[in-house]
């Protein structure tokens, strides 16, 4: 069986400047899926994807309206990293390429995370379990 992929698709303002945002954090962009409308930012190599679509084009995909992130949030994407410092250097380079943090980082013990808003108000969370930590008791 082939390893099943997921394509999020986010709509952006100014392509340029979200590949060159998303770029600044380490990510590629898949030149096959990648024009003047859309990128293919390629976040896990075979199986986790973003595509970040023009505004006009996202619209050709949906007959609902593009939600106002300055208002509204429409997705939280959350992404696991390797440790801790993985989650600070992220959204340290995030932050110096021009997000915003709209939270404090949170240690839950078992799971430490902090995220960002991007360039067009998509709100990102990066979080690290800790495989030894306790889970706490529901």
């Amino acid at each position: 069986m082939a390893t099943q992929q997921i394509f999020v698709n986010l709509p952006v303002k100014n392509l340029d400047k979200s590949k060159a945002f998303f770029g600044a954090l380490g990510y590629t962009f898949n030149p096959k899926f990648t024009d003047a409308n859309a990128a293919c930012m390629v976040i896990h190599e075979g199986s986790i994807h973003a595509m970040l679509l023009m505004e006009d084009f996202f619209k050709t995909f949906t007959t609902k309206a593009i939600t106002d992130t300055r208002t509204s949030t429409e997705v939280l994407v959350c992404l696991s990293c390797e440790s801790r410092a993985e989650v600070e250097d992220l959204v340290a380079k995030a932050v110096a390429a021009g997000a915003t943090t709209p939270s404090e980082p949170k240690d839950y013990g078992f799971m430490y995370g902090h995220g960002f808003q991007d360039l067009d108000g998509h709100l990102w969370e990066l979080v690290y379990m800790d495989p030894n930590a306790e889970m706490p008791a529901q």
